[in-house]
């Protein structure tokens, strides 16, 4: 169905999921001839890495989308400055300013460590909001791509209401409860956000099967959505991150909330996904860890 807001310009959100689905297998491409990259320089930390392969990755996403859709918003990881603050800043910024009731949140290469490392875990993240009539801004499309997994990449997609899909098969989350589950997390790139992860670890790793580190909030969100892993939490996570990936597993009927329950949207940091059944008594067991967001500072 074709969405309108209030520019009435009407568009169709299958078109927009297809030109989604048509960059991030070029982009893809892209990321395979090039893994292992160098690194070009660091920005807020010394773990948080850039290389040229980013910026390239990036401008061809939205040159794609410049060329499909040239009133839509675009909002990349790397034309933003490093840090918490301007990237929340950035994302309202972009909402704002929108003029089009359309904005593609991306971030062209997710796991740039592993990237630059040669490790195989890599996702291209592609989400798509829509602002509705009543000036709400919601997921619509989201598109992951993992360029890494052998022959041809790995796409998994999703539109609202229209279910998840990885390579154009259905998909959903696992239906096992935290004693059964495998649950990922980051690593975070700062003190105030590492802390609570390290807390969160030693809280879940007693009372899950295992927990696992991926260094791809992309392709954790995505292998949560075809029941890969059980579940994904992280303190603190940037729109580009979780934008087309709490759509997928949402999609996959999962759970996506804060680290307190409360309802995610495009602009909240913490993030817990995970299926039904591991959900309540997950949350139970970071909020007595401390782990409901950054600490402070």
């Amino acid at each position: 169905a074709a969405l309108a807001g209030p520019d009435g310009a009407a568009v169709s959100a299958a078109d927009v999921l297809r030109v989604a689905e048509q960059a991030g297998r070029a982009a893809a491409e892209v990321v395979r001839n090039r893994l292992g990259a160098e690194v070009l320089k660091t920005k807020a930390t010394r773990g948080d890495l850039l290389t040229e392969v980013d910026g390239e990755v990036e401008r061809l996403i939205q040159q794609a989308v410049a060329e499909a859709f040239p009133t839509h918003g675009f909002l990349g990881e790397e034309s933003v400055e490093a840090g918490a603050k301007a990237s929340a800043a950035a994302l309202d910024a972009a909402m704002d300013a929108s003029g089009s009731d359309w904005l593609w949140i991306c971030d062209p290469i997710d796991g740039t460590t592993n990237f630059v490392q040669a490790l195989p875990l890599v996702g291209v993240s592609i989400g798509v909001a829509h602002r509705t009539s009543a000036g709400i801004w919601r997921m619509e499309c989201g598109v992951i791509v993992d360029p890494l997994r052998g022959g041809a990449p790995d796409i998994f997609s999703a539109m609202a209401g229209g279910g998840a899909f990885l390579n154009g098969a259905p998909i959903s989350v696992g239906s096992e409860c935290l004693a059964d589950a495998v649950v990922a997390t980051g690593f975070a790139p700062n003190e105030a956000s590492l802390r609570p992860m390290v807390r969160g670890i030693g809280a879940v790793g007693v009372r899950a099967r295992t927990v696992r580190m991926l260094g791809s909030a992309a392709l954790m969100l995505a292998y949560v959505a075809c029941g890969r892993l059980s579940a994904y939490f992280e303190a603190d996570l940037n729109a580009w991150d979780t934008a087309a990936g709490v759509l997928l597993v949402r999609e996959a009927g999962g759970i996506v909330t804060d680290l307190q329950g409360e309802p995610f949207h495009i602009s909240t940091r913490p993030i817990l996904a995970s299926g039904p059944g591991a959900h309540a008594e997950l949350r139970e067991v970071l909020a007595a860890a401390g782990v409901t967001g950054l600490d402070p500072s």
